[in-house]
């Protein structure tokens, strides 16, 4: 029997929604709010401002959901990687606090749009289990669940014998289960947004790649290769796929990467033993192992990748040895599918909110919480364009600085990946080497 190879190309396109109508820019528009990037945090954005009355224009240089949204593993993560006191110590009393009240609701209000605006994604919030991969980031990742579950959050430790019943895995000892977690068909979340936006009169347009962005009589003009956009406000919502529309923006994070597989459907009597109940995990490696399920039972396993390539510098070799140390059960199993998105990840590993001229605004650097923390942007912006003073948003407002040497950088973000897995090798052989000692 031949083996099976699995396929280069993005599962969410076979499963998801329908797209919704759009067709290229051509002549002329004129709107209140032009939204450029038509990801996660672009629909939702253009979502709320249709949802208030206002006329939005959404483009995407390829089309609905195409970059990081259509690709991402689809994980609600709710909660930042710092305590809510180290929020409050970055940005300030004042957001810092509006931040954790946010945060806390993430997920919920997450699960509830999907429900308001009617939105077929295959949403599951089952929780999240989060697993430590060695005992120093067990006593880091105690620390971080005591702090949010003490501001408020759903949080329960796991040890021993209760990790592996809840997760299935046997590669972990200690995890955090945050109950509000769960996963969505990113692509048709995407898409959903987008749809219910038009139906409240957005106009959506596909294979639309502005060039230029210029202040002219009062309000902003947009060039295409074929039409142009005029509108009194812009966003910026492109994240990880961000071009040179606006200086520098896109030098304020850098790419890193996401591959990602998907196996064959799971069994019955496996899919009760492996992520019993659906939940998702992630652990606190470098390259991050991350798993859940389709809506067709099949696993979704990812890690950090280095090209929008999977098998670049070893990817899928990776991917399929993750899951051998994650599950190792299911070592053979056959793998259909196998696909790579770009992630920005900024240095404070959290999103940055930006308005460089008045009347452009841009959210980008979800740093690997997007799906809660799109829709979270997605409001903001929103909230932002319709008048909300800046004081109370989640997010400070801070300038497009980019980052020190960041071409140079870019050229050596293929090797990030294979960096990183030394070093998680390194640490869990320490760990091995003093759990033997009785360290």
């Amino acid at each position: 029997m031949r083996k099976k190879v699995a396929k280069e190309e993005i599962h969410w396109t076979f499963t998801a929604s329908a797209a919704p109508n759009c067709a290229k820019l051509e002549g002329t528009v004129d709107v209140d709010v032009l939204v450029i990037g038509a990801g996660l945090t672009g629909c939702r954005t253009a979502l709320g401002l249709a949802d208030a009355g206002v006329s939005v224009a959404l483009v995407d240089s390829k089309g609905i959901g195409w970059g990081a949204s259509g690709r991402s593993g689809g994980q609600c993560n709710p909660i930042w990687r710092q305590t809510p006191l180290e929020l409050v110590e970055r940005l300030g009393a004042r957001h810092g606090e509006t931040l954790i009240k946010t945060t806390l609701t993430a997920a919920d209000d997450l699960f509830s749009d999907i429900r308001k605006y009617d939105i077929g994604c295959d949403a599951v919030q089952a929780g999240w289990v989060q697993a430590a991969h060695t005992r120093k980031a067990a006593r880091h990742m105690s620390a971080l669940g005591k702090a949010w579950a003490a501001a408020g959050a759903d949080i329960v430790e796991l040890d021993g014998d209760a990790v592996r019943a809840a997760s299935g895995s046997p590669a972990y000892s200690f995890a955090l289960r945050h109950a509000a977690g769960g996963h969505v068909q990113p692509l048709s979340l995407t898409r959903g947004y987008a749809r219910a936006a038009a139906a409240r009169g957005a106009q959506l347009f596909k294979n639309t790649r502005m060039t230029s962005l210029e202040r002219a009589d009062g309000r902003w003009r947009a060039r295409s290769d074929k039409g142009e956009i005029t509108a009194e406000n812009v966003v910026l919502t492109t994240n990880a796929y961000t071009n040179d529309v606006w200086p520098g923006l896109r030098k304020t994070f850098l790419p890193l990467v996401s591959n990602i597989m998907a196996t064959e459907p799971l069994s019955d009597t496996q899919q009760q033993e492996i992520l019993p109940g659906k939940v998702t995990i992630s652990d606190s490696r470098l390259t991050i192992f991350y798993s859940r399920y389709d809506r067709d039972g099949r696993l979704i396993f990812g890690c950090v990748g280095s090209s929008d390539t999977v098998d670049t510098l070893g990817g899928f070799v990776r991917l399929r040895r993750g899951l051998k140390i994650v599950f190792p059960q299911l070592a053979d199993i056959p793998v259909i599918r196998k696909w790579a998105g770009r992630i920005a990840v900024t240095p404070e590993m959290m999103p940055h909110l930006h308005e460089p001229a008045p009347g452009v605004l841009a959210g980008v650097g979800f740093s690997g919480r997007g799906i809660a923390m799109t829709s979270v942007m997605g409001r903001t912006l929103s909230a932002k364009v319709l008048g909300t003073c800046a004081d109370d948003l989640p997010f400070p407002i801070v300038p497009i600085t980019p980052l020190p040497f960041h071409g140079l950088t870019r050229r050596f973000i293929p090797l990030v990946a294979p960096a990183m897995t030394l070093k998680d090798r390194f640490d869990t052989l320490m760990d091995g080497a003093l759990l033997h000692k009785g360290a």
